[in-house]
């Protein structure tokens, strides 16, 4: 492991990697979006001059599809995905795709030649399991990982966290995401110097030590995520609220009286793991 690196999975605007290169971490983005790379090319042009921001271009898939990949580019730019069904799910929500063929990266090959990061942060729509499954194959692990969870299929989320058991992590968070933007956090850079964020729209927020909350063991995270998709399926994209938004105001305010939640509902969650 590398005690200084981070992956950032899904660069997407930077909106992440503009906390962890502030932090004083060298960064490595993947990205398949092309025009989201210009636009971190031109962000981080100094990070980039410097070394201490790679950029990676293409999409992570599985070996079988060649060298290249149809990525379908979405109107919306954080749900570009390589799955054809997730994009056929997020046009049905409104937004369009446009395909286009990018170059196919295996993620095996990138922990070989750049080494395992201290942080890897994972949000490529529908190829997340991928960037986790590579690392079977490596001698080392992350100290800590965050991915993003489905919303949809809790058998995908119970299968992302037994993968994560077995790569040997034990302790786990769900993070809210929806209130992640404009929140403040701060910390410490590697060289112990005081580093106060503001978190921009998009980002996924602190990691590590800096989130908030007790670490939870495996089956406490399971419980966890039973009760988040209970949110889902209440207030989800396919709930009956979702159809009728007047009565979802005044429904979401007698259920967090009731139940005692807090923040928002449903919003959907980004798992962190600790080693």
């Amino acid at each position: 492991m590398i005690a200084d690196l981070i992956y950032d999975v899904g660069l997407h605007k930077g909106e992440d990697a503009a906390f962890y290169l502030k932090k004083g971490f060298k960064v490595l983005g993947i990205e398949a979006n092309p025009e989201l790379v210009r636009h971190c090319q031109g962000r981080f042009h100094t990070e980039v001059a410097s070394g201490q921001l790679r950029i990676i271009e293409g999409a992570i898939a599985p070996e079988s599809e060649g060298p290249t990949i149809t990525f379908y580019k979405s109107s919306d730019s954080v749900l570009g995905t390589i799955n054809k069904d997730r994009a056929a799910r997020t046009e049905k929500l409104g937004h369009r795709s446009e395909r286009i063929v990018l170059p196919r990266i295996d993620v095996v090959d990138i922990y070989r030649s750049c080494g395992v990061p201290y942080f890897l942060k994972i949000d490529v729509e529908g190829a997340d399991q991928l960037v986790l499954e590579g690392l079977k194959q490596q001698p080392n692990r992350p100290q800590y990982i965050s991915v993003e969870s489905d919303k949809v299929d809790f058998g995908e989320i119970k299968a992302q966290l037994g993968l994560l058991r077995e790569l040997g992590y034990r302790k786990f968070k769900a993070v809210q995401q929806q209130r992640i933007p404009g929140s403040r956090v701060e910390t410490k850079a590697l060289d112990g110097a005081k580093v106060a964020h503001v978190f921009e729209a998009g980002a996924s927020g602190p990691f590590g030590e800096d989130l908030g909350g007790p670490w939870l063991d495996f089956d406490g995270i399971i419980d966890r995520y039973r009760s988040i998709f209970r949110d889902y399926r209440y207030f989800g994209d396919d709930s009956l609220l979702a159809r009728f938004p007047v009565l979802a105001l005044p429904f979401k305010a007698v259920y967090k009286l009731c139940t005692g939640q807090r923040g928002s509902l449903p919003g959907w969650y980004d798992t962190h793991a600790s080693l």
